[in-house]
């Protein structure tokens, strides 16, 4: 066992959508600073391109910029079709775009309903689908490429929140990740869902290592996944809650 190389991941090719902020970032900046050259998407090209200049000019990785409304399938297209024109295989695919609707259950709106579902379950497999031959390219038995679907806490209990269509699509999200696990696995490619809560301060008390998670949680999680350490994973639901789903609630 060579420890120096089981969580390597430099010069690995990663996408990752929603990557300008929030979770999505704290990924990429993960993977920039381990070496990787990363590819980050979401519907606003002004703050694509501004992240990756940032997280480019702190290195050792690069990161560039592909921007595209993950709820337009036309606009899936255009990113595989602009990745495929800078790369001949994918590595890794983080797929952490995602929406939320709150609601009374009574006034719930159906296209909110349909907006989150399409975007938090729909979208990812249109987008896993569109990767397959970029992911298949140079996935092999020994380093296999993996697809990271970003959950939720909320897909696992039933949250206190009116976030039904949030809910429903985690819980749907997770099912998707095995589903798809059990057939793109003879491919070399594995699959995990990060289920992650963030939800500020207040929940600090309800969190039995009592403290709210960190970027370095999140990105540390996605590297041990994609690197050579992680390689045997397929099909897991990796919670980083701090232990909030086991906690008593009275």
């Amino acid at each position: 066992m060579d420890v120096k190389t089981l969580f390597n991941v430099k010069d690995k090719v990663v996408l990752v959508t929603g990557g300008g902020r929030g979770i999505g970032l704290m990924i990429a900046t993960g993977f920039v600073a381990s070496g990787a050259k990363v590819y980050i998407s979401s519907r606003s090209a002004e703050v694509c391109a501004k992240v990756a200049s940032e997280l480019t000019a702190m290195g050792p990785g690069t990161c560039d910029s592909i921007p595209g409304d993950l709820q337009k399938e036309e606009d899936i297209q255009s990113i595989i079709q602009k990745l495929s024109e800078k790369e001949d295989h994918l590595d890794i695919l983080v797929n952490n775009s995602g929406a939320n609707w709150a609601a009374p259950v009574d006034k719930y709106p159906s296209k909110a309903f349909e907006k989150v579902m399409n975007l938090n379950v729909n979208r990812v497999f249109t987008l896993t689908q569109a990767c397959l031959p970029l992911l298949r390219a140079k996935a092999s038995a020994e380093e296999p490429s993996r697809v990271i679907n970003i959950g939720s806490i909320n897909g696992l209990i039933v949250p206190n929140l009116e976030t039904y269509a949030y809910a429903a699509s985690k819980a749907a999200l997770h099912h998707l990740t095995r589903h798809l696990a059990s057939r793109l696995g003879p491919d070399h490619i594995v699959m995990m869902a990060e289920t992650l809560r963030r939800d500020g301060e207040k929940i600090v008390a309800g969190i039995p290592v009592r403290r709210i998670g960190r970027p370095d949680d999140i990105a540390g999680a996605c590297l041990f996944l994609s690197s050579r350490a992680g390689s045997f994973v397929n099909g897991a639901v990796l919670v980083l809650d701090g232990g909030s789903h086991i906690s008593a609630k009275m």
